[in-house]
């Protein structure tokens, strides 16, 4: 369609719109909608306010959808009112009198249902894109004007040779991309809800299956967009292998990184919420990612270490058999106290101290040996909550042995030394 064809279309239809008749009459009455539409959103958005804010406990999807449906609630409103008004009039009067007030309301509940599902697009700037595309597409094809439409696009465009991009191509791959990417996004959140419910499934496995399933349907959604566009993949065979070749020389640790990213969600060596020591850092796993592992310290800090250390360097997990974590704290008494009771006392005040596991986990402690002035012991116990923090334990039970030895007469030695100052007579 040539611009002149489209400017003939606009000018005839205000002209009808400007001639005394029913055309005339169905703006009219479609302006009277959009009044009472108007008016129904502030007094109906006023009561959703009302009603949101007294009331307490709202879940987040929930407040969302609210949001949502408030924003669009006088286009609603007007489908409504307009389909009502049409079904109305086509009972008391001639169908053809009331043609713009059902496209109206048509055109109200799709741009509705466009601009709901348009939400599952994260990206601002694509689904906006998306959005305008659908909504002009969808009012072109209700007016009955999409085919013209899609030739003017398909007009403008730029080649290449052989290859020739044009407008409407472009619009098309954007937004099959992008039903795609959300398609992928709602996929994987749904998939990855419903394996984490799945108690036979590993924490590790978990993770591999969701991303799995994200590169799968991302992947889909990119193989779909290079379709759409009209791009052949067979003569970028040579050239993918070649720039194949400098990145694996180029990005060998990102590789690296990623390969053993996958050796660990396979071997299950370690898994989210462990409990891992590396070299300086302890803390909890908190997520596993493709390129590097999250783990978070008990001072708030979170580590983000790369997956080939893990798999080449000595970890400590904590919890990866079980849950239990044995702790040991030295301490020694003087020779004038009876071991026996030091062992009874010890034992007792461990067990006392929260987070101490009792029978058949139940602390002991052992002499290990005798030193130049005290009898040295080693008291072992066990938790099951590393991420509560080790030190604050280990402090708990020295406390719990200061008291228990203060109230049973036990004495700690500690070194003594004597200093002696000389007159310069005696030197």
């Amino acid at each position: 369609m040539s611009a002149d064809e489209i400017w003939h279309l606009v000018t005839a239809f205000v002209m009808g719109i400007l001639t005394p008749g029913w055309r005339q009459n169905q703006i009219l009455i479609l302006l009277v909608i959009a009044v009472v539409a108007w008016i129904l959103h502030r007094v109906l958005g006023a009561a959703i306010d009302d009603r949101v804010r007294a009331r307490e406990g709202w879940v987040k999807w929930q407040l969302r959808v609210i949001v949502q449906i408030k924003r669009r609630l006088g286009l609603i409103c007007f489908a409504v009112i307009a389909g009502v008004v049409y079904q109305v009039m086509q009972l008391v009067t001639w169908p053809s009198r009331s043609y713009l007030i059902e496209l109206a309301a048509t055109l109200a509940v799709v741009w509705v249902a466009i601009g709901l599902l348009g939400r599952f697009i994260r990206n601002r700037t694509l689904r906006r894109i998306v959005l305008w595309g659908l909504w002009v597409f969808a009012t072109f094809q209700l007016i009955g004007v999409g085919d013209e439409a899609s030739a003017f696009l398909d007009g403008i465009g730029i080649s290449f040779g052989d290859y020739r991009i044009s407008m409407l191509t472009l619009l098309s791959a954007a937004i099959i991309i992008a039903v795609f990417f959300a398609v992928a996004r709602f996929t994987s959140k749904v998939t990855a809800a419903s394996i984490s419910r799945n108690e036979d499934i590993s924490p590790s496995m978990q993770v591999l299956a969701v991303k799995a399933v994200q590169v799968a349907f991302y992947g889909l959604a990119f193989f779909a967009g290079i379709n759409a566009l009209g791009l052949d993949l067979t003569g970028l065979a040579v050239l993918s292998g070649a720039i194949g070749v400098g990145l694996g020389f180029g990005l060998q640790k990102v590789v690296s990184n990623l390969v053993s990213g996958v050796i660990i969600l396979l071997d299950k060596s370690i898994k989210p919420g462990d409990v891992i020591s590396l070299g300086e850092t302890f803390g909890w796993i908190n997520s596993l990612g493709a390129r590097y592992v999250s783990v978070v310290t008990r001072d708030g800090r979170e580590y983000l270490i790369p997956n080939e250390d893990l798999i080449t360097g000595q970890v400590v997990n904590w919890s990866h058999s079980d849950e239990y974590v044995r702790l040991d704290i030295y301490f020694g008494t003087s020779y004038g106290c009876d071991p026996h009771e030091v062992r009874r006392l010890a034992i007792e005040a461990a067990s006392g101290v929260d987070r101490v596991l009792g029978p058949p986990k139940r602390a002991v402690c052992h002499i290990v040996g005798f030193g130049d002035s005290s009898v040295d012991y080693i008291l072992r116990f066990w938790i099951r909550d590393p991420t509560a923090g080790l030190t604050n334990i280990r402090g708990n039970v020295y406390l719990a042995l200061w008291d228990a030895f203060n109230a049973h007469n036990i004495s700690i030695p500690f070194p003594q030394r004597e200093v002696r100052l000389l007159d310069d007579a005696d030197q």
